[in-house]
């Protein structure tokens, strides 16, 4: 099994877990493989943010600028600031020496969408040897829909709109083909800011892109340990991608070894009651099927 959504450094201020923010000292990726095989988990797949990285800063560019919400264009513009201490070029030496050491590791990308700029993303990190790349929704516009500093915006703008606005981008994404997977697929969740019902209307567009795309989906533990309390994606969401032959990946979203993989056997047991019986893995961009192994009930 792997679980293909793994961070090496956690966000925000150094809180004195894990590595300091681009520090990577030795037995950081061992350390990670450890806690994943002690899971049943047999390869990591790394996935830094893009945005992150100081490499990213021209490319990006200040995106939240165009933000009519002056306090959530702030508050974006500090966290980036806060965030943005890696560099792409040592973390892809890290895991790349991580796999001439042997280690079962994949390397790859958290691309986070802006439709504006995802072309430049793609030709500035075109040369590196990416084993895959997940894409993910963390902003509309300059909001930082998952950002616990920002999240009183769900109720000015309204769970619905949220919503509408979030899958839209979300459709977007699924039907450009420029990821491989696309990670948490509904993370506008994760406070909890539930509707009423499912929106299989705005689920059906992501669906139906991913499919035409050939992107997969993944299925992620990290809910569970969020206040949603609900693997991503939501059931009803993934049977529609099972229905209609989206391949899954699985992942955990660790930002410390010691999540790493964690909810591994719960996220099994969810795939099967969905219908999966394979996920997909992926080397040098290229994706292939193996089978979802066999896990006890709960």
């Amino acid at each position: 099994m792997g679980d293909y959504h793994v961070h090496l450094h956690q966000h925000g201020r150094y809180g004195g877990s894990g590595p300091r923010p681009g520090e990577y000292p030795d037995g950081l990726v061992e350390s990670y493989v450890e806690v994943a095989a002690s899971r049943g988990v047999t390869e990591v797949g790394f996935t830094e943010h893009l945005y992150r990285c100081v490499e990213s800063a021209d490319v990006l560019g200040s995106f939240w600028e165009l933000e009519e919400r002056k306090d959530l264009a702030a508050q974006t513009a500090a966290f980036v600031a806060e965030d943005r201490c890696l560099s792409l070029e040592r973390y892809v030496e890290v895991v790349e020496q991580a796999k001439d050491r042997g280690l079962p590791v994949k390397l790859g990308l958290e691309v986070d969408f802006f439709p504006e700029s995802i072309e430049a993303v793609l030709e500035m990190i075109a040369d590196y040897p990416w084993d895959f790349l997940i894409g993910s929704v963390h902003w509309i516009g300059g909001w930082s829909i998952d950002h616990e500093g920002a999240a009183y915006e769900f109720a000015r703008r309204g769970v619905r709109q949220t919503y509408e606005e979030y899958f839209d981008l979300t459709a977007e994404l699924a039907g450009s083909g420029t990821v491989d997977a696309l990670a948490h697929i509904d993370v506008v969740k994760k406070f909890g800011h539930v509707l009423e019902m499912p929106p299989l209307d705005l689920y059906e567009p992501v669906v139906q892109a991913a499919a035409a795309s050939g992107t997969a989906v993944e299925v992620s533990s990290a809910g569970l340990y969020k206040p949603v309390n609900e693997i991503y994606p939501e059931r009803n969401f993934l049977e529609m991608f099972h229905a209609a032959g989206v391949p899954i990946t699985l992942a955990s979203d660790a930002h410390l070894a010691e999540e790493c993989a964690q909810g591994n056997d719960v996220v099994i047991r969810y795939a099967r009651a969905a219908g999966y019986t394979e996920r997909v893995v992926f080397d040098r961009r290229t994706m292939s099927s193996v089978p979802l192994r066999e896990v006890d009930e709960a």
